[in-house]
């Protein structure tokens, strides 16, 4: 059990020790091991699971069978850069997305641990950012975790839902010819504008409370040159989804009339479990939530806005995250006290 004599935590100068520690998805083993050594330090048991060669996620307890479960990533997007304090803000990479949050997590274990409660847990993910691979081994080694708030920045209001996504590749392939005789040959730009132009037309999936489905066609690529006819192109486009991402792929099944589609990447949509006294709100970005499916029921809550995170002044409000501790403090105190 950790010692009462420790000083409660200090969650700022706690977010600007992790914001300087580069841990970019793929180089996170650094901030692992600080985290390893910091939560060790406070008498909390630390189990440091291994996802590849380098890196790890953080399981930690003061009890065996954590009840509740605060959990969040500390890996970032590119590019690094440090913490620095300004106008009430901590500026730096991960400090909203989501290094600020972990500190407000691990503030809010200590404090209920002062208060005697130590049926609470931590779990502190690789690889979120990149495609979840720290969720995804994280959710073989649950042990009896009946609820799981996790993290993301949602200006403290208590998440109802989240919509998934589905990326998908759409491939033309065409006949190369000199573009003099452009007869010759058979265009695959032509084919993959035709098949993006179809799209627009579709009617696909809604839910009525993450609303209508939306996408982005977010690369393009295609041609060998100005004066040729193109003999392929290529398209990804984002799903962001609300439902079984069955209806959408039957929804946009004709789109294999004019190209072929290729599944990149699937996250789907999530209802999540309320408590009162949070103001709650729908949010369209995913989460680990969905990987982490064997950690018992999910909320999610954190300080900071999604509009700070990944941007090239991302900060949090020092005040949204003491904001945050009583939220994280009051949430697993009605969970707990509920069973």
């Amino acid at each position: 059990m950790a010692s009462l004599y420790h000083p409660p935590v200090d969650v700022v100068a706690l977010t600007r020790a992790l914001v300087d520690i580069d841990s970019t998805t793929g180089v996170e083993a650094e901030a692992g091991r600080y985290l390893s050594a910091y939560l060790r330090g406070r008498g909390l048991s630390v189990l440091e699971q291994p996802v590849d060669k380098t890196r790890f996620n953080i399981i930690a307890s003061y009890v065996d069978a954590p009840e509740v479960v605060f959990s969040t990533h500390f890996d970032c997007v590119p590019p690094f850069f440090p913490s620095r304090v300004e106008g009430g803000r901590i500026y730096g990479r991960g400090s909203c997305d989501a290094k600020g949050i972990l500190a407000a997590q691990i503030a809010a274990a200590d404090r209920l641990k002062r208060a005697g409660e130590l049926r609470v847990g931590l779990l502190f993910v690789v690889g979120e950012e990149r495609g979840a691979d720290g969720a995804k081994r994280a959710n073989g080694v649950a042990d009896g975790c009946k609820y799981l708030i996790n993290g993301e920045p949602t200006d403290n209001r208590l998440g109802t839902a989240t919509r998934g996504t589905l990326r998908l590749r759409l491939k033309a392939s065409g006949r190369a010819a000199h573009s003099s005789f452009p007869e010759l040959g058979d265009s695959a730009i032509d084919r993959l504008i035709d098949a993006l132009v179809h799209l627009r037309t579709l009617e696909l999936p809604s839910d009525p409370v993450l609303g209508h489905t939306h996408y982005t066609v977010g690369l393009i690529s295609g041609g060998v040159a100005a004066n040729v006819v193109s003999p392929s192109a290529e398209a990804e486009v984002m799903f962001r989804t609300v439902s079984d991402t069955n209806l959408l792929r039957e929804a946009i099944r004709s789109l294999s009339d004019h190209v072929s589609v290729e599944q990149k990447h699937e996250v789907p949509p999530v209802h999540l479990i309320t408590i009162p006294g949070f103001d709650q709100a729908v949010f369209p970005y995913t989460t680990d939530i969905p990987f982490l499916s064997a950690w018992g029921q999910p909320l999610l809550y954190g300080p900071g806005s999604i509009h700070a995170a990944h941007t090239a002044d991302e900060y949090v409000e020092t005040a949204e995250l003491e904001a945050a501790i009583d939220g994280y403090v009051r949430m697993a105190s009605a969970l707990l006290t509920a069973r």
